[in-house]
């Protein structure tokens, strides 16, 4: 079991940190219905800002900003998930 785990983080890390350099600037589904509906401005003014908008590190405007904030996310992603799960399993032991 802890094998499969280590070889999908190790996926996921590849997703994030290199496929995501290739990924289209174009918004996706959400941002542009955000756009038309004008719920971006409003989201813009909350008051719990993304800690990694436009999938990108704030104040760094190097072209591996998206892959460092990819590599970001999955780990973060997998240390919160792994941190549930120990909680949970070890509830029932």
């Amino acid at each position: 079991m802890k094998k499969n785990i280590i070889s999908w983080f190790i996926v996921s890390l590849v997703i994030g940190g290199f496929i995501s350099l290739f990924a289209s600037s174009s918004p996706d589904g959400f941002e542009k219905a955000g756009e038309e509906t004008g719920y971006i401005e409003h989201a813009a003014a909350s008051i719990l800002p993304s800690p990694l908008p436009d999938y990108a590190i704030p104040g760094m405007d190097s072209w591996f900003s998206s892959s460092l904030a990819g590599l970001l996310g999955v780990a973060l992603t997998f240390g919160f998930f792994l941190l549930i799960g120990k909680l949970l399993t070890g509830r029932n032991r």
